[in-house]
């Protein structure tokens, strides 16, 4: 690996049951880069991360993160090398206040960011601290989500769909969020379908088609690259 690369993807091949659904994806991502995988649905975006942390089915190739081989560790263990994912159904308990939602995740490494630190980030979340999960709009959920992960001490967060079906307003909060962590020196992997969220944040994109890479290309080539996102995404 690479002395700033964080996360490598060699030959990843992945099931749900009998359903082989990635066939050999390569990638990597180094420190402190914000990363976006571009896909139509079905691509095979989202199960590359659930692959990452150990959800899926059977798994061969190697996925080594901060040069520590991860692809016969349980999800516990994944987390535990610094490693948050966010899924697109957000995981919230609803019975549970905004608070009470922070305060579970136990933290790994020299732990996360302090609920004060989180506040500051998500205003939103401290004006909705003692609020159950299930009143807590599409929006705030999203962002009790992502700051569960930041309490954990996570330093790689994998977020799948963060921006979809919420308010521009909203959206609009979550691209500074993630402008900030890139800041503060956080590694990033973005599923997005949406492209106009993701292209003013990423510092690298990966097309993915039929549960492969298809094609990779950096920001400064993003204009270049406009016939094939389209062609990709149907966009």
């Amino acid at each position: 690996m690479a002395a700033n690369e964080l996360l490598r993807i060699e030959n990843l091949h992945a099931w749900y049951g009998e359903s082989h659904v990635l066939h050999g994806v390569n990638l990597s991502v180094r420190e402190g880069e914000v990363v976006s995988l571009l896909g139509r649905n079905g691509a095979g975006r989202t199960t590359t991360l659930r692959a990452i942390v150990g959800l899926t089915g059977r798994r061969t190739g190697s996925i080594r993160i901060a040069g520590q081989e991860a692809i016969k560790l349980a999800s516990h263990k994944v987390a535990r090398l610094g490693v948050g994912y966010c899924p697109e159904e957000r995981g919230i308990f609803a019975s549970l206040s905004a608070q009470e939602n922070l305060m579970l995740p136990p933290t790994v490494g020299a732990g996360g960011m302090s609920v004060a630190e989180i506040y500051e980030m998500f205003p939103n979340l401290k004006e909705r601290a003692s609020s159950p999960g299930t009143r807590l709009s599409g929006g705030e959920q999203q962002m009790l989500a992502v700051a569960r992960i930041l309490r954990t001490g996570a330093r790689l967060l994998l977020l799948d769909e963060i921006s979809e079906g919420l308010a521009p307003v909203i959206v609009q909060k979550l691209a500074e969020m993630i402008r900030t962590l890139r800041a503060r020196g956080y590694t990033i992997v973005l599923v997005e379908q949406n492209f106009r969220f993701a292209a003013p944040l990423a510092d690298r994109f990966y097309v993915m088609e039929h549960g492969k890479i298809v094609r990779e290309f950096a920001k400064d080539e993003l204009l270049a690259n406009t016939a094939v996102v389209h062609e990709y995404l149907g966009v």
